[in-house]
C-alpha cells in the first residue's frame, strides 16, 4: 500500500539583503506561539507519515528498544563525591525514568535531596538543570524546565525540614550561587525574546523583590555566575565564542560590588581556579594552544603580575587542569588524544597517566576539596564502558570506583578499535576513530555508520555507547571523523573549522567517507551519516554536495536555515553566533554562508534516505527550520528514497528527558539505518 506524503502549502516570502531577492515558500511554518492550526496540521501529517512508513519496521524498533534497555541495569548510582559533611550521588531506580539525587553522613544514612520521578509527575517532559546546596548544608536551590526550552524556574528546599518552596522564579538560566550567609542567592534572568541569559540577580530569602546585580548589554556574551570550590568567591562569567570577561564577588559580603578580574579584551579567553593565596588562569593571551598562568589574589586586574606555571606548545593543547595544595593535574591533549599529568608543585616530580586504547576519552571527574591528594578521572573509550578511577597522587597507585554494567552477552574483547589519520583535499591530516566487531568484520563488505559534529571548538570524543552494540553486533562499523571545527588537533583545528573557513568541515567529512571505503572498512553503498544540531548543518551540506555517497542520513534537529536564522536578531541565541557562522550582514559572509546553507542551496537532484528529528519547543534549533527544509526537499528531489520527519511534541533540543524514552528513539533510529542498508 502506497503512503502519500504530506505536501507544505507554498506562500511566498520575499527576504533580501545585498540586493539578493530570497523567496522562501515555506516561511509560514514559523509559529512562535506553537499555536498555528495549520502549522500544527502539517507537523501531525509528517508524524503519521512517518509512522506509517516504518510501520513495517515495528517489531523490529521493539527488539532493537529491549536489546537497547535491557543492557543498562535497572537500579545504578554514580560515585559519591564528598563535600563538606556529606558525600552527594544520584541513583536511578527500577522503572525509573529520571535520576534520584542524595547524600550521604559520614554515619552511611543516606537522604534524598531530589526525586526527579515525583517532580516529573503531571509533565511530558522534566529536567533538573541545576542544583546547589547552600554552605550550611541545610537549604538546595534548584532549577527545573518542564517545556524543554530550557527556560528554568527555581525552587528551594529546606533540607531539614523537607518542605518545597512554591516557584520562587522563572524565565531564567541554570546556574546558581550560594553566597557565605546562607541566605542570599545569585541567579541569572534570560531575555524573554532571545533567551540570551543576560542578566544576575541577587536573591535574599524571605523577600518579594530581588536586586540587579550585573547586566550584560552586549548579545554576544553568555551570562553565568558559579560558586568557586572555596566557596570564597561567586564568579559571573561572561563568555562569547572567542572571549571571555569575569567578575569576582566576595562570597561573605553578597551585596558588594563585583571586581573584574582583568579588563575587557577582545578574542582573550581564559578560565580560572582559585587556590589559597592565588588564581590559576588557563589562557590564550599569545597562546593559541593555551598556558597556564597564575597571579596572587591582591594582585587581580594587573596582567604584568601574572608568572607563567605551564608554558604554551605548538603540538599541545591545554584543555582543562586542576589545583591542588600539594599538585597541579593538567589535561593535556596532543595529537588528538587527551593525557592526564600530575605535578608535585613541591618536588616538580610528574606522572603521566598512560592509556591503552588507540581512540578514547580521558577527563577530570569532581574533585571539590584543595587538600585531596588523590585525583578522581573518568575514563572511556569505543569498546570499554564508562569508568571512574582514583589515583593516588603521591605513589601512582590507581583504584577503580566504577564502571558501567552492561547486561548481557557484553565482551570487550569480541570488539576491535583503531585510528587513522587521513589526508583531506587541501593536504590537512584528519583523525578517524572507529569500532567494529571482529567476527562480524569482512574488509569492504560492512555497512558504515559515520558520525561527526565539528563546530564550537567541541571536540567529539571517542567513548562507548552500550546502544551502539545493537549496530556492531549486525556487522556495522561505527567511525568518527575528527573534521576541523572541532578542537582535537588543538586550537588551529577550529579556527580552520569556522566562520569563512568552515567549508573545512564539510570537506574532511566527504573526504572522510571516502577514505573509509577507500580503505575497506565499509561498503561505499551502504554508508548511513548522522549528526546533530551543527553536525545536523553538516548533514545538511552533505546531502545537497555528495548524496550519491551516502544510503542514508539521520540529521537530528538540524540547523538548516543558516542565512535566514543569522538574519533574524530576535530568534533565540543568533547573535551570539556571529564569530562562531559570521554576520550575514556583512556581504561577504553572507555569500560565503549562503554558498552552503542546506535550506538554500537544495536542489532538483537525487537523495539519500533521509531521517530528520525535530522538537517542538527547541530553543537551540527552532523546529520551524527542519520543517521547512523537509518541505523543499520533498517538493524538488528526484529520487523514491525515504524522507521522514520526526517531531517530538514534547521536547526540544536535547530530545526526550526520560531515559527509557530516548531508547526509543534510539530503537526508530536504528531501524531507519538497518532498513536503509539492508540489515535485520
Amino acid at each position: 500500500m502506497s503512503v502519500n506524503p504530506p505536501v507544505a502549502e507554498q506562500r511566498l516570502d520575499e527576504v533580501s539583503i545585498h540586493g539578493d531577492r530570497r523567496i522562501d515558500e515555506y516561511y509560514w511554518i514559523r509559529d512562535d506561539k506553537r499555536s498555528d492550526p495549520d502549522v500544527l496540521a502539517l507537523l501531525t501529517a509528517e508524524n503519521q507519515y512517518t509512522r506509517d512508513m516504518l510501520a513495517h519496521t515495528e517489531p523490529l524498533q521493539e527488539a532493537l528498544f529491549q536489546e537497547i534497555s535491557l543492557r543498562l541495569p535497572s537500579r545504578d548510582r554514580s560515585v559519591p563525591v564528598k563535600k563538606g559533611d556529606y558525600r552527594y550521588f544520584r541513583e536511578f531506580r527500577d522503572g525509573g525514568e529520571y535520576p534520584v539525587y542524595k547524600r550521604m553522613d559520614k554515619h552511611g544514612n543516606e537522604s534524598v535531596l531530589l526525586d526527579s520521578n515525583r517532580l516529573s509527575r503531571g509533565h511530558s517532559y522534566y529536567q533538573i538543570g541545576n542544583w546547589a546546596v547552600s554552605p550550611n548544608e541545610k537549604l538546595l536551590a534548584f532549577v527545573e524546565d518542564t517545556v524543554s526550552r530550557r527556560e528554568y524556574r527555581l525552587r528551594i528546599k529546606n533540607l531539614e525540614t523537607g518542605r518545597f518552596s512554591a516557584v520562587v522564579r522563572e524565565g531564567i538560566s541554570a546556574s546558581l550561587a550560594w553566597a557565605a550567609d546562607n541566605q542570599t542567592l545569585f541567579y541569572v534572568r534570560q531575555h524573554p525574546q532571545t533567551l540570551l541569559p543576560y542578566q544576575v540577580y541577587r536573591h535574599r530569602l524571605g523577600e518579594q523583590e530581588d536586586t540587579l546585580v550585573y547586566e550584560q548589554a552586549d548579545p554576544a556574551y553568555y551570562v553565568s555566575v558559579s560558586l568557586e570550590r572555596a566557596q570564597q568567591y561567586i564568579l559571573i562569567s561572561l563568555s562569547s565564542t572567542d572571549a571571555t570577561r569575569i567578575l569576582l564577588l566576595d562570597a561573605a559580603r553578597p551585596e558588594a560590588v563585583a571586581v573584574p578580574f582583568l579588563p575587557p579584551e577582545p578574542r582573550h579567553e581564559y578560565r580560572i581556579r582559585h587556590a589559597r593565596d592565588w588564581f590559576y588562569v588557563r589562557t590564550n593571551w599569545n597562546a593559541p594552544n593555551f598556558r597556564l598562568m597564575r597571579v596572587p589574589v591582591d594582585q587581580i586586574g594587573r596582567r604584568e603580575h601574572w608568572e607563567e606555571v605551564v608554558a604554551h606548545r605548538e603540538d599541545v593543547l591545554l584543555e582543562d587542569f586542576e589545583v591542588f595544595d600539594d599538585f597541579l593535574v593538567l589535561s593535556e591533549r596532543r595529537e588528538g588524544l587527551t593525557g592526564i599529568r600530575m605535578i608535585d608543585r613541591h618536588t616538580g616530580e610528574q606522572r603521566q597517566l598512560s592509556f591503552a586504547d588507540p581512540a578514547y576519552t580521558a577527563s577530570l571527574h569532581s574533585n571539590p576539596e584543595l587538600e585531596a591528594t588523590s585525583l578522581r578521572y573518568q575514563y572511556s573509550s569505543l569498546t570499554t564502558p564508562d569508568s571512574v578511577f582514583e589515583v593516588d597522587m603521591r605513589t601512582g597507585e590507581t583504584t577503580t570506583l566504577k564502571e558501567d554494567a552492561v547486561i548481557g552477552d557484553f565482551a570487550a574483547d569480541r570488539y576491535r578499535s583503531e585510528r587513522f589519520f587521513f589526508s583531506a583535499r587541501d593536504g590537512a591530516r584528519v583523525p578517524v576513530s572507529l569500532v567494529y566487531r571482529k567476527d562480524r568484520f569482512e574488509r569492504g563488505r560492512n555497512p558504515g555508520y559515520v558520525y561527526a559534529y565539528g563546530a564550537y571548538g567541541f571536540s567529539t570524543n571517542p567513548s562507548f555507547q552500550s546502544r551502539r552494540l545493537s549496530l556492531l553486533d549486525r556487522g556495522f562499523v561505527y567511525a568518527i571523523i575528527h573534521v576541523r571545527g572541532g578542537e582535537e588537533m588543538g586550537r588551529k583545528w577550529y579556527e580552520d573549522g569556522r566562520l569563512m573557513a568552515k567549508r573545512n568541515t564539510f570537506n574532511d567529512f566527504v573526504d572522510g567517507t571516502r577514505e573509509l571505503a577507500a580503505r575497506g572498512y565499509v561498503d561505499p553503498h551502504r554508508v548511513v551519516a548522522a549528526g546533530g544540531s551543527a553536525g545536523g548543518l553538516l548533514m545538511g551540506v552533505i546531502v545537497n554536495e555528495a548524496p550519491e555517497l551516502y544510503a542514508g542520513v539521520v540529521a537530528h534537529v538540524p540547523f538548516v536555515d543558516v542565512v535566514t536564522t543569522m538574519l533574524d536578531e530576535s530568534i533565540p541565541l543568533t547573535t551570539g553566533e556571529f564569530t562562531e557562522w559570521g554576520n550575514p550582514k556583512d556581504i561577504e559572509s553572507y555569500r560565503y554562508m549562503h554558498s552552503y546553507s542546506p535550506y538554500d542551496q537544495v536542489r532538483a537532484q537525487d537523495y539519500p534516505n533521509l531521517l530528520v528529528t525535530t522538537g517542538l519547543h527547541d530553543s537551540q534549533v527552532q523546529y520551524f527550520e527542519p520543517v521547512k527544509w523537509v518541505s523543499r526537499l520533498r517538493r524538488l528531489k528526484t529520487d523514491n528514497n525515504k524522507l521522514l520527519l520526526d517531531i517530538d511534541m514534547e521536547t526540544g533540543h536535547g530530545g526526550s528527558s526520560g531515559r527509557y524514552e530516548r531508547y526509543k528513539r534510539d530503537a526508530m533510529e536504528y531501524a531507519f539505518i538497518l532498513d536503509v542498508v539492508g540489515e535485520t
